[in-house]
């Protein structure tokens, strides 16, 4: 070829792989982190895939109703085209978080479990289903990780710190932690709790600017071990209220030391979203929305948000989910499945 024609094809081809390049780049920057909040009425079920297709789903919800959050949880990951759950991770041995690992290893191929060790509660079905959940754990390939605070949990695309396990907290703040609390002068101690709601693992995710929390079913006095005299954790993107809104949770020395700009209150109609609790995140200094998985009956019109943040309006529902989606730059936005309402949030 002589040598013109040869510098014509190389400039031709630099074209076209200039152009493949401009419209790559828009795909590549549209990949996004996704929190998909599953309705299991009262219990938990939080699915996340990273901008890298991992996947990391926080408890199964309940055991029994004819594998019903079971297969809730694979319709979300059907939505998020997840084929398999790269981590499951039980915050603890409650039959509401735990309950439902049986019958979804049944339906989805499930590559590690993680959780805060063995069961520390007598009480029967709490032996009941942890022992249910042990024998999964024996299946083979299936593979088993113990968490503690301090431990990084190797998902893909973000980052995932632990802070509570086993009754256990974070010693030495994170990034952006380590000031004084003056929240703790407003919450006093209570009585100590001695179930597995007190030795939930709960974590932290940073996905570039966003960072979202979510300690399972901690309660008060572990909330205040955990935030007093220093917050370690800093300010949040998104808050996962603690115990589903209920008033043995979501401390002042909790929820108005991290700031969080979005609450998601993962409750059922008549589990979760107690008034006094309900109030406390919803005077968070800084908060914008909150968004509810259920109208909490007990609350009436004065203590939930208004019908477009509320996934199921009806006590009798059809299992509407909560979607957040993240980008890069630390902008997302929350989508109501049950009525397609959806809020976008500026990045800070």
């Amino acid at each position: 070829m002589p040598t013109v024609l040869r510098s014509i094809f190389a400039l031709s081809l630099l074209a076209v792989f200039a152009i493949a390049a401009a419209f790559a780049l828009p795909f590549v920057s549209a990949k996004t982190l996704e929190i998909y909040f599953i309705d299991v009425e009262g219990g938990q079920a939080t699915l996340i895939v990273t901008p890298t297709g991992h996947s990391l789903l926080i408890d199964t919800g309940w055991r029994g109703f004819e594998g019903r959050d079971a297969e809730r949880i694979v319709q979300a990951a059907k939505a998020a085209k997840v084929k398999q759950l790269d981590y499951v991770l039980i915050t603890h041995y409650h039959r509401d978080h735990v309950g439902g690992v049986p019958q979804l290893a049944d339906r989805m191929k499930v590559g590690t479990f993680i959780d805060h060790g063995p069961n520390m509660e007598d009480a029967r079905v709490v032996k009941e289903d942890y022992t249910d959940y042990v024998k999964i754990l024996q299946r083979v390939p299936i593979l088993h990780m113990v968490a503690k605070p301090g431990d990084t949990i190797p998902l893909k695309g973000v980052t995932v710190q632990v802070l509570t396990a086993a009754g256990e907290h974070l010693q030495s703040p994170l990034a952006g932690g380590g000031q004084p609390n003056t929240f703790c002068a407003t919450s006093p101690k209570r009585e100590d709790d001695p179930s597995e709601n007190a030795r939930s693992l709960g974590i932290l995710l940073t996905y570039e600017h966003f960072r979202f929390l979510d300690l399972g079913d901690l309660t008060w006095n572990k909330e205040l071990e955990l935030m007093c005299p220093a917050n370690p954790i800093g300010t949040v993107s998104v808050y996962l209220t603690s115990h589903h809104g209920l008033d043995q949770s979501g401390s002042p020395a909790l929820v108005d030391a991290i700031h969080p700009r979005v609450a998601i209150m993962n409750n059922g109609a008549r589990k979760g979203g107690s008034p006094a609790a309900w109030q406390i995140v919803k005077d968070s200094p800084g908060l914008e929305d909150m968004w509810q998985l259920h109208y909490a009956m007990e609350g009436g019109k004065e203590h939930n948000v208004p019908d477009s943040f509320i996934a199921n309006v009806d006590e009798h529902c059809e299992g509407k989910y909560i979607q957040l989606t993240v980008k890069s730059d630390g902008s997302f936005t929350v989508y109501n499945s049950r009525n397609k309402f959806t809020k976008a949030y500026k990045p800070q």
